[in-house]
């Protein structure tokens, strides 16, 4: 089974129920509190995709995995973010705006980054900037922009389709690392001690990056906690899409770091949750 089929429709659904979230004013919440947006775009855009390539030469990665570690660090936010933010009292407008704002920043960035990543890892992969992009657009933006018009239009329709779909979102990204997993076993389980120990630390140091990011800025608690989870959580279902697509990457082994890190990312994140509910 080509699971390029099955993630496809995934990252389709789970974009177009963020754009059954968001509404334009989300978009304009940098104009009324542009230091939160400021940091977690600096720890999404910029702090991830340094800490990736620099874990990637302290592991001596293979090329691939090298690969596979940056697209998921360069990805953007992950819709399920938003969930995590509400369940830890933080501020769900602000990872809302975040998760929007690096969705449509990482259309023009991630191009750049895969292809300085590839002549990097000197990895003999070609990859066609103008089909990445195009496939992004198509599986990214057209649907955040067919949520969005459906919620403004019909906005009943929209909270029905929200209701159903925001129920799927993690079953379906577990579905999606359980094909990966049985496909791939061999290759995941020989690789998970050395890429679940890269990927732990880079997430543990994305979230450490919020923590400093949120006090450099002089965020509040609430702040604070939306940029620890939004700088930790990235959308994995994209990374995927980009390495198994047969218009990029066609390439199952650079899912496999997207994989590990969806399992990896929402233990540590429900760890995180867990201690800031004790703690409240």
């Amino acid at each position: 089974m080509n699971a390029i089929w099955i993630v496809l429709p995934i990252l389709t659904l789970l974009m177009f129920e963020l754009g059954l979230t968001l509404q334009t004013e989300d978009f304009q919440l940098f104009r009324k509190r542009p230091r939160p947006i400021i940091a977690g775009l600096a720890g999404q855009i910029i702090l991830l995709p340094i800490l990736a390539f620099a874990l990637g030469h302290v592991f001596h990665l293979e090329p691939l995995f090298f690969i596979g570690i940056i697209l998921i660090a360069c990805s953007p936010g992950g819709s399920s973010s938003n969930i995590f933010s509400m369940i830890a009292k933080g501020d769900v407008a602000l990872s809302v705006s975040l998760t929007a704002c690096s969705s449509i920043i990482t259309l023009f960035t991630i191009p750049v980054i895969m292809e300085f990543a590839t002549h990097f890892v000197d990895s003999n992969l070609d990859i066609d900037i103008h089909l990445l992009i195009m496939q992004t657009l198509v599986l990214m933006l057209l649907p955040i922009v067919a949520g969005i018009l459906t919620r403004r239009y019909r906005p009943q329709m929209a909270e029905r389709l929200h209701k159903i779909l925001s129920k799927t979102a993690f079953p379906a990204l577990i579905l999606l690392a359980t094909i990966f997993f049985i496909q791939h076993h061999a290759t995941i389980t020989g690789q998970f001690g050395k890429l679940g120990l890269c990927i732990s630390i880079l997430i543990l140091l994305a979230m450490g990056g919020g923590v400093v990011l949120s006090k450099s800025m002089r965020l509040n608690r609430k702040e604070q906690r939306t940029l620890i989870i939004e700088i930790g959580m990235q959308n994995a279902a994209q990374a995927i899409a980009v390495a198994s697509s047969p218009f990029v990457f066609n390439n199952d082994i650079i899912a496999i770091p997207a994989i590990i890190y969806a399992l990896v990312m929402n233990v540590i994140l429900l760890i995180y949750v867990g201690v800031v509910k004790r703690q409240r």
